[in-house]
């Protein structure tokens, strides 16, 4: 059913109106979804007081999201995370893309525009659903009512030097304090396929602070290091002994400063963990989240083998959140759900490849609660 819950949001250089949507539950969450990038612009959820804050970084105006701030909350693709030297061979063909990493030779996120900068449409808006997201991908016990959106969006073949005209499609799901995000596609041609949500969370509430006292647990034994460009090398190392042990509950922060050469690489996390379990058919917990402060946690259940921590290092203060706070260094936390980087060109990956006749699928599972 379409829903009042539409609301304008903004008007692009071209002139074209940008649509956002609010869904909400029976918890008393809420979460706000725009046209530009699908993406999730806010999400709010009370603390261990019952005090509700926004637990994603977001921005009031579009402008912001066009001019000023990158993969904030959006989905990306067509391949998120980097593809080297932006070209890969597929059927039988050499595909190239834009380079678009900084002064890294690769393939970011897609290219630019990529899929976080593209316009989205809710042709059905808001659905009202009962509660059959639970976590571990079976029905809700309490049935709790919530809503959907599902948006959608048709990539041309060649857009961005992808193969293929990709119909593709991510329902948004809020029920019972769980955001669940649905992704499917279809392709007309063989192509590389790599979905992902690159919200920033900060479970204190966005612009409080920084999250490195949030502690983190991944059910990762190992993870892949990477090279200057930071591009996977070869397979993936233990994390036994180094920073990347998070299979405990350790603050974000803890091992920053550590002398590894692999937080010395890249000035810190950005790195994709292998999950245990590799791709499964329904969701898995793979990862607790926690303020001790606020007592707020998000558990993730993913169908993904792979997930990319990366701590939002860039901030510097120049950016201003919806609650009107400056972002501060490491005042996100990015946990990407996805396939591996550069899959392209690694054949003992999970494959990335999609072909006609066939869909994507991939279920990622948000749960917030509080501990005290």
């Amino acid at each position: 059913m379409r829903s009042s819950a539409l609301r304008p949001f903004g008007i692009l250089p071209d002139g074209t109106a940008v649509d956002s949507w609010r869904l909400t539950d029976s918890s008393g969450a809420q979460a706000t979804i725009l046209a530009y990038g699908a993406t999730l612009q806010e999400l709010t959820t009370p603390d261990r007081d019952g005090r509700i804050a926004n637990v994603v970084l977001g921005f009031s105006e579009l402008s912001d999201y066009i001019e000023r701030a990158a993969y904030y909350g959006c989905v990306v693709g067509r391949y998120a995370n980097r593809i080297a030297g932006g070209t890969f061979a597929l059927d039988g063909r050499e595909i190239r893309l834009p380079l678009n990493d900084g002064p890294r030779p690769n393939t970011l996120h897609g290219g630019t525009p990529g899929f976080g900068a593209r316009l989205w449409t809710a042709p059905d808006g808001i659905v009202e659903v009962g509660d059959a997201n639970g976590a571990d991908g079976a029905a809700g016990a309490d049935g709790a009512a919530g809503t959907s959106l599902t948006l959608t969006r048709v990539s041309p073949d060649g857009e961005e030097g992808f193969p293929g005209e990709l119909t593709v499609s991510i329902r948004y799901t809020l029920a019972a304090g769980r955001l669940t995000l649905d992704y499917r596609a279809e392709t007309t041609a063989p192509t590389v396929l790599n979905l992902s949500n690159h919200a920033r969370f900060n479970l204190a509430g966005e612009g409080v602070g920084n999250v490195l006292d949030h502690e983190l647990t991944v059910a990762a034994d190992g993870f892949l290091p990477v090279d200057e460009a930071l591009i996977p090398l070869d397979g993936a190392a233990p994390v036994a002994g180094t920073p990347f042990d998070f299979r405990t509950p350790t603050p974000v922060g803890a091992r920053l400063a550590d002398p590894h050469p692999q937080l010395e690489t890249v000035g810190g996390y950005d790195h994709c963990f292998v999950l245990r379990g590799g791709r499964t058919a329904v969701p898995r917990p793979v990862v607790t989240l926690r303020d001790p402060a606020s007592g707020r946690t998000m558990q993730i259940a993913t169908t993904e083998p792979g997930l990319q921590l990366y701590l939002s290092s860039e901030l510097d203060g120049t950016l201003t959140g919806l609650g009107g706070r400056p972002y501060e260094q490491y005042g996100g936390i990015v946990l990407e759900t996805q396939h591996f980087p550069d899959s392209p060109h690694r054949p003992d990956y999970p494959s990335t490849v999609l072909l006609p006749g066939r869909s994507f699928t991939s279920t990622t599972v948000y749960a917030f609660g509080v501990r005290t």
